[in-house]
């Protein structure tokens, strides 16, 4: 299921005359005055020459564009392509919008094997920016085509930076390798069909993924789930011919001092149950599971970078369909744990598998859990399709938007109303599945938060991130980012990860 294809990258001095490629990416910046050549490798005379063509042929450096020209005399590339870096002062020049720019061109420039760049990257952390982008841009979905795309991704990507000859360089490049092949991984299991991918399938390619990893895989199928009495799992798993499985990911290196836990939604395929959804647009409900997916990559770039820190991973599988065995509206059913949930809509089983996994992770005890799910369609309506929701305990939930940002990706803190609390209780268990219509990004976050454990009398602190907009791209692709599946939250975790191993 996992089938992105490698990437070569490698990095040079900015003297790239001898340097052959199929196509050598320049940046050319919106300037209030017009657009702007910026950082070419080039002679002044060529340079300038370039410069006074630009707007002659419409080259305007907006963001996303991509304009391709034959190649000049000083470059054995056989094409120049002119990539916008958008609206920017130099001084001001971000490694996000080199990401995004390097992603674009690599996504437009399908088909060309190798790609040499020569984007301003003066610095690692630039040059890094740019291979992250080529990363997360070279990527083709093909696993159910009869036949092969004529153009495949971009395989080798040459960056020339100022800083070729840096001792942090390769350590760099290797991280964006990293993160570029784990979120093509992510894409690659949510843009998976859900006739192959569905927990037991979902499982067995978590396993294979791991192997080679320093990581532990225990996959819990459908009789140990009800024996331990995952209610959450098998309730919503039950009307499918296809049971709920709980995979834990374990990465314990010998020198952790910290447990992150992570805690992912992972439904393989989401018709809504007895609650069942309106036809139109239900083929999408296959992205269900990215969450699963995130954590699930996230934890093997963390493992590939050797970070220092313990985490565990709980992907909480189940298909959601209609069937004899189907939980109704009006049952009531008993959580791992212990606590009771009145169902009143099947089509919010997410938080009961989610609930599920929060127990099983804070029976660890760990220092913070983190959950990732595509929760709820209100987090769309808040946010829109590209800002991730992040709720919880205020000191983690700000780290998580820190690093999101960080990260080059889009998260927004959103608040916990303790007004909301009441709107979840039931007349007849411990909780209802639903209660406020109005903010349910929020009553959903509050939810789960009565499934999250404490230590010694305080709470573990948890965070919520729901990317029900950011997982799945249904409009044209911009940037790194391509149409469908998008990866949405790996480099976040990934960059907490690192933060946290690091903090004394």
């Amino acid at each position: 299921m996992i089938n992105s294809m490698d990437l070569k990258l490698t990095a040079v001095s900015t003297d790239i005359k001898r340097i052959s490629a199929g196509a050598l990416v320049l940046g050319v910046a919106k300037g209030t005055d017009g657009p702007v050549l910026v950082a070419s490798p080039f002679s002044a005379k060529v340079t300038e020459s370039l410069q006074g063509s630009l707007a002659a042929l419409n080259i305007t450096g907006a963001a996303d564009e991509l304009v391709r020209l034959p190649a000049t005399a000083e470059t054995k590339a056989e094409t120049l392509a002119f990539a916008g870096l958008g609206a920017f002062e130099e001084s001001t020049l971000t490694e996000e919008a080199l990401r995004r720019a390097a992603g674009s061109a690599t996504r437009q420039l399908a088909g060309v094997p190798t790609v040499l760049f020569a984007l301003p990257a003066a610095t690692v952390g630039q040059a890094a920016a740019i291979a992250e982008g080529v990363a997360l841009g070279a990527y083709q979905f093909n696993n159910h085509r009869s036949t092969p795309a004529k153009k495949l991704p971009l395989g080798e990507a040459v960056i020339a930076t100022a800083a070729s000859a840096d001792k942090d360089l390769p350590a760099a490049l290797k991280r964006a390798a990293i993160l570029g092949r784990t979120v093509r991984a992510t894409r690659d299991l949510v843009n998976t069909a859900p006739n192959v991918l569905f927990p037991e399938s979902f499982a067995q390619a978590v396993k294979d993924n791991a192997k080679g990893l320093p990581l532990k895989v225990t996959v819990l199928d459908d009789k140990k789930l009800e024996k331990d009495g995952y209610g959450g799992l098998i309730g919503v798993g039950g009307g499918s011919e296809r049971g709920p499985r709980l995979v834990k990911i374990e990465y314990s290196p010998a020198k952790a001092t910290k447990h992150l836990a992570l805690v992912g939604k992972g439904i393989t395929f989401d018709t809504g149950g007895i609650s069942i959804k309106p036809a139109a647009g239900m083929h999408l409900m296959k992205n269900d599971m990215a969450g699963a997916a995130t954590i699930n990559q996230a934890i093997v770039a963390i493992a590939e970078l050797g970070l220092p820190i313990k985490v565990t991973a709980w992907l909480c599988m189940a298909e959601n369909m209609p069937g004899g065995a189907s939980t109704r509206p009006g049952d009531v059913i008993t959580m791992f744990g212990g606590k009771t949930v009145e169902v009143l809509n099947t089509d919010a089983e997410g938080r009961l598998v989610m609930a599920d996994g929060l127990v099983a992770a804070s029976n660890e005890k760990p220092d913070a859990i983190i959950d990732v799910a595509t929760l709820t369609g209100a987090q769309v309506v808040a946010l829109g399709h590209r800002t991730t929701g992040v709720m919880g305990d205020d000191t983690l939930r700000d780290a998580v938007v820190a690093a999101a940002d960080l990260a080059g990706e889009t998260a927004w803190a959103m608040p916990l109303p303790e007004e909301l609390r009441p709107s979840i209780d039931s007349q007849v268990a411990d909780l209802a599945n639903i209660g406020e219509r109005m903010g349910g990004m929020m009553t959903a976050a509050v939810f789960l938060n009565e499934f999250v454990g404490e230590v010694d009398g305080v709470k573990i602190p948890w965070a919520h991130m729901d990317i029900a907009g950011p997982a799945f791209n249904e409009q044209a692709p911009y940037g790194y980012t391509h149409k469908n599946a998008t990866g949405s939250s790996v480099r976040t975790l990934v960059t907490l990860a690192e933060q946290m191993s690091a903090a004394k």
